[in-house]
């Protein structure tokens, strides 16, 4: 079993539907609080739609809330970037404001046990975790992935 991460910022529908599929996923865990996007460019990723192509594709869908940043530390992060003048979609990495918070309140608290029981009860090889930014180091997948990792999964960023 392997865990992957993959955002979407970057990819076209197309490109991330095959990147999915080249990497040969067959769970896809969503970890975002909000399952939207603002725009048309990603709208594909919106919750509804992407859990149809999915299906259409063959990879199971699975919503973990409880790995999704609070507003409270996504408003944290929004500090940082304003303090950083830096957008969302070009922030290359998280501040530490958020990394600390993020761990102790949602790492620290997530029952990884029965999260990992489950998924390895269910037989899946490939599985990714997906939120919106491009790079694992500006977005919270990342820090799950290390959590993984200390946890002794094997973990692989995909990145554009």
């Amino acid at each position: 079993m392997e865990f992957l991460t993959i955002g979407v910022y970057g990819y076209s529908e197309e490109e991330f539907f095959k990147t999915l599929k080249d990497a040969e996923v067959d769970l896809f865990i969503d970890i975002r609080q909000r399952r939207g996007v603002r725009g048309k460019q990603y709208s594909f990723v919106n919750s509804t739609y992407l859990q149809q192509k999915l299906k259409e594709v063959g990879i199971s869908y699975r919503h973990e809330k409880a790995l999704a940043p609070t507003t409270e530390i996504r408003n944290a992060q929004k500090v940082a970037d304003k303090q950083n003048n830096v957008l969302k979609i070009n922030r290359s990495e998280l501040g530490n404001v958020f990394k600390e918070m993020y761990q102790r309140e949602i790492l620290a608290d997530f029952d990884f046990d029965n999260f990992l029981k489950e998924i390895l009860d269910m037989k899946y090889k490939n599985i990714v975790l997906f939120c919106v930014e491009s790079t694992p180091l500006a977005c919270h997948r990342g820090l799950v992935a290390e959590k993984l990792k200390q946890l002794e999964y094997t973990t692989r960023h995909i990145t554009k």
